[in-house]
């Protein structure tokens, strides 16, 4: 079996154990697999970019970006304040990816992350009855 055979048979595998744990998950879960892919994502362009890998960095950072609009778009912004904060916070977190990559600037990265971490925290520390009173859908 060659190398790309094998990381081609670990993707696939990665792909299928992802899609199962996407259709068991809640949707409390899903959030927090969307914020754990994006924080995937700018941890990966962050190496691209120390190792000026411009279009793999580019990659990361587009899916980032993408998966911040998905959690965008799972606010119920009827729900008031907080959902209203979050959709400015997310909007927020993409402009600042989407700066770092044209600048090149690694520290929006760190500090973009550090905010989704902060958040994720957050969200992480809801009370069970807390998850469940909460619509997450639009």
């Amino acid at each position: 079996m060659t190398a790309t055979s094998r990381a081609s048979m670990l993707a696939q595998y990665q792909m299928v154990a992802t899609h199962g744990s996407v259709t068991e998950a809640d949707p409390h879960r899903l959030i927090v697999m969307l914020m754990d892919g994006a924080l995937s994502r700018i941890a990966q362009a962050r190496g691209c970019m120390d190792r000026k890998a411009t279009a793999e960095k580019s990659a990361h950072l587009q899916r980032a970006i993408a998966i911040l609009d998905e959690l965008r778009c799972s606010l119920d912004l009827k729900q008031g304040e907080l959902a209203h904060n979050l959709d400015r916070l997310y909007d927020f977190m993409g402009r600042q990816l989407l700066q770092a990559h044209v600048e090149d600037r690694s520290e929006l990265l760190d500090r973009t992350g550090a905010l989704l971490q902060e958040i994720r925290g957050a969200w992480l520390a809801l009370p069970p009855a807390a998850r469940a009173l909460r619509k997450v859908t639009r």
